[in-house]
This record gives C-alpha cells, sequence and structure tokens, in this order.
C-alpha cells in the first residue's frame, strides 16, 4: 500500500537541476534507499519530503494528503543527520526530550518515553551524558532516539553513518534496520554506500543526475541491474564493449565472442553492446581446449592482490582489462 507518494517533483537551484522530475511510491512500513553519489539529488529529495526545501514542480502526498507546501514543523517526520546534530549544551535524555517538549507533552510521559527509547538505542545509562562525553556512534543512536521520540510517520536518514569507522558503521546499521523492523516504521535512507544500501533495504532506488536509473530488490538490482550505472555503481562489475554479431535465446555473438547472457529481445545486429560480469561470478582456468565454448575469455594475469578472505585478480583481456575474485 503507498504510503508516501512524491509526483514528478523537480528542485532547481539556478542553473543546476538537482531533481528532474522524479516519481516515487513508498509502502507504509518500508526501508528505501536512495543511493547514488554526491550530487545526484538524493539528499535534495530527503530535504523535500522533510520539508527543509520545496520542490518546484510536482506534489508530495503522505497517506493520501497533499503535503507538497506544508513547513517542516507541521510534518510527521523524524530526521537523523550525518553530522548528529545533538545540542551540545544539553544532555543525551534533554537531546531526546526535546522534541516532545516542543508537542507539550507531560513531563511524566516524557521522562517514560525517553527512558524506553534509551533502551531501543542500547544506551539505557547514558541519559546524563552531554554529546562530548559520548562516542561517535552512541551520538547517533541518541540522534537516533531523539527522531523516534516524537513518533514520525517517516523516518528520514541522511548518510548518518558516514562520519563512523568501519565497525562501528556495521554495527550501527544493524542496530536502525532492528529499531525500524521493530517498529515497522517507514524510513527513507540516504547513502553513497552501496553496501548499506544492499544489506538494509527492502529496495533500492539508483539515483543520478537527479533522476532514478533503477527501482527495486537489493538483489534484482545487483543479479540484474537494468543500466551500465547500476551495474558499476552498484557493486564491482567487468564492463566488455563490443559489436552484436548474432543473438538467439540469450545466445550473443560479439566481437567473434560467444557469450550466454540474460536474454535481451530489443537488441539487433550490428548494435553496440556492453556485457557485465560480477567479479565473483569469473572463474580461472588454464586449460585452453575450453576456449571454443560460451563466455570464455583469454587472458594475462597482471596483478594479484591478497584482501583475506578473497583474492583480487586483475586481468587483461585483449584490449580491456577485468577484475576476478578468487
Amino acid at each position: 500500500m503507498t504510503f508516501l507518494e512524491l509526483d514528478s517533483i523537480s528542485k532547481h537551484f539556478g542553473r543546476t537541476t538537482a531533481v528532474d522530475e522524479t516519481s516515487l511510491a513508498i509502502n507504509q512500513g518500508e526501508f528505501l534507499t536512495l543511493l547514488g553519489p554526491s550530487g545526484c539529488g538524493k539528499t535534495t529529495i530527503l530535504r523535500m519530503v522533510a520539508g527543509f526545501e520545496m520542490p518546484d514542480t510536482g506534489n508530495i502526498l503522505l497517506d493520501g494528503e497533499t503535503i507538497t507546501n506544508r513547513p517542516a514543523n507541521k510534518r510527521p517526520m523524524g530526521m537523523v543527520f550525518q553530522s548528529y546534530a545533538l545540542f551540545p549544551h544539553m544532555t543525551a535524555e534533554q537531546n531526546i526530550a526535546f522534541g516532545m517538549q516542543i508537542q507539550k507533552k507531560s513531563q511524566d510521559v516524557i521522562r517514560k518515553r525517553c527512558a524506553e527509547l534509551l533502551e531501543l538505542v542500547g544506551l539505557g545509562e547514558m541519559g546524563p551524558r552531554y554529546p562530548h562525553q559520548l562516542s561517535g556512534g552512541q551520538q547517533q543512536r541518541i540522534a537516533l532516539a531523539r527522531a523516534l521520540a516524537v513518533e514520525p510517520k517517516v523516518l528520514l536518514l541522511d548518510e548518518p553513518l558516514s562520519a563512523l569507522d568501519v565497525k562501528v558503521r556495521i554495527t550501527l546499521r544493524n542496530e536502525i534496520r532492528r529499531i525500524q523492523q521493530q517498529l515497522k516504521m517507514t524510513a527513507i535512507y540516504v547513502t553513497h554506500d552501496q553496501e548499506e544500501a544492499l544489506s538494509l533495504s527492502d529496495r533500492i532506488a539508483v539515483m543520478a543526475k537527479g533522476r532514478i536509473e533503477q527501482l527495486d530488490q537489493p538483489e534484482k538490482i545487483y543479479s540484474e541491474p537494468l543500466t551500465a550505472f547500476a551495474a558499476t555503481f552498484v557493486g564491482n562489475s567487468n564492463q566488455f564493449r563490443g559489436t552484436l554479431e548474432s543473438a538467439a535465446d540469450g545466445l550473443c555473438h560479439v566481437d567473434g565472442q560467444n557469450f550466454h547472457v540474460l536474454p535481451q529481445p530489443q537488441l539487433r545486429n550490428g548494435a553496440s553492446v556492453l556485457i557485465v560480469v560480477r567479479p565473483e561470478d569469473i572463474e580461472l582456468k588454464l586449460d585452453e581446449s575450453a576456449h571454443d565454448n560460451y563466455n570464455i575469455l583469454v587472458g594475462t594475469i597482471e596483478l594479484r592482490t591478497f584482501l583475506g578472505p578473497f583474492t583480487r585478480l586483475q586481468v587483461r583481456v585483449q584490449r580491456d582489462s577485468g577484475t576476478a575474485l578468487v
């Protein structure tokens, strides 16, 4: 069921188009990630949903009600920022309580809610501490608790883990997903980190140049990218360009090589094509007798890099250089 809808929204900053007639339907209780490089428009979309920016065209609907021009303080949203944005002169508990005080809730309700949220984010004893007495991961947990305190209908997260070290980032992303599922909260998450997007999301919207390149489940985007950008930005990939000589039932003949690929009925002989192969799908063989089979490329290993659980090999194939993970 569609809960939050973006209907052909656009945003321009001078001559720059940040978001270009983008439409998106988000289901209730869904965790959706906007994934893309810096400047692709993902944070601008989040800010328009939050009410910090107004779209130049299009509409935003929440639960069937238009909120396009509603000010941020009148929208039932909770936002977590990259920079934590905690009040330094307030304790963790006071930071969490701030939004509820604006809502004029009673002190008893505020105290109870603060205690519940501190437990929810795993910081039950940290309420009296000030932000400077907390680690980066702990500060972001408090920021998450503060966003949840006002009981938002939609939780917005703008690259909340990018300032943290790797181990803390992995732990906290698991906590964010656990809390979102426990509360059945609708969430929009912005990141440029493909691993975060793949591990957290029900669906991912891959963005480039203000538009959505592909919107689908993580597994689908990874295994069946619709564009070259989606294939290269989500996961590592090898790309081989050539001219299609013939194709039938997924068997393609490209520049003298035979490939078995996902069927693409719209392709015609003579078309320029791009073949994308994930490194982990490459198997190395020393048996030269296999060269007549499909999906076989002859190459020379140029570089070997040991990375712990796997080894990365860079292989020169004809004019191109590909990468294999073994």
